[in-house]
């Protein structure tokens, strides 16, 4: 598979650091252009690369990981995303700690924010819910695998990132819709930073 990142930070990086392990093509891409991320990908190895974000966000599956204020400025531009998985990993901090504002949108969750700012793509919301240090280990561990919680409205794309996650060692759970299950996960909701192992 080949997986594009909208933002190189520490999620994304943890993300492609799997899927290299795994023997997929990372395509990583940030606000500063490809030139910044030249020593990641040197780091990661033969399978990455850095590109524009619109060259990025044309990989089979995408991960949007980005600060919440950036995502308008980190999707504007983008061709239409017609039928790809794009992974949502933000929390919608509008400020971020030691003094956190969540952001009000409403009667809508994050995800399905993003959504709405990514015409056609099938938003799968992932990896938000952990703490980076839970997710770019290794999340098999002899207790058990570390449990990943994810939501989508598209049955085949939660299919899709479930399989991949999988792969990585993570216990995907599935808990519905963008609305239902991703208000679970959620800043403020009761399975945020639940980091819970699954025995096998």
């Amino acid at each position: 598979m080949r997986i594009g990142t909208l933002g190189a930070g520490a999620i994304a990086q943890a993300v492609a650091r799997h899927a290299v392990r795994h023997g997929h093509e990372v395509v990583l891409s940030n606000s500063r252009g490809p030139a910044s991320l030249a020593p990641l990908v040197e780091d990661l190895g033969a399978l990455a690369s850095a590109a524009s974000p619109a060259e990025a966000a044309a990989a089979d599956l995408v991960v949007l990981a980005v600060r919440w204020t950036q995502i308008p400025d980190a999707v504007a531009g983008l061709p239409r995303l017609d039928g790809t998985v794009v992974v949502d990993a933000t929390n919608q901090f509008a400020s971020l700690p030691p003094d956190p504002v969540i952001a009000d949108l409403g009667d809508l969750t994050g995800s399905e924010y993003v959504a709405s700012l990514l015409p056609g793509a099938r938003v799968v919301k992932a990896f938000n819910a952990l703490f980076v240090q839970y997710i770019a280990p290794d999340p098999r561990h002899a207790a058990g695998r570390q449990v990943l919680f994810l939501a989508g409205d598209d049955a085949d794309a939660k299919r899709t990132v479930r399989d991949l996650t999988s792969e990585f060692g993570f216990a995907p759970v599935d808990l519905g819709t963008l609305r239902e299950g991703g208000r679970l996960i959620q800043l403020g909701g009761p399975l945020s930073a639940l980091h819970a192992l699954k025995q096998d």
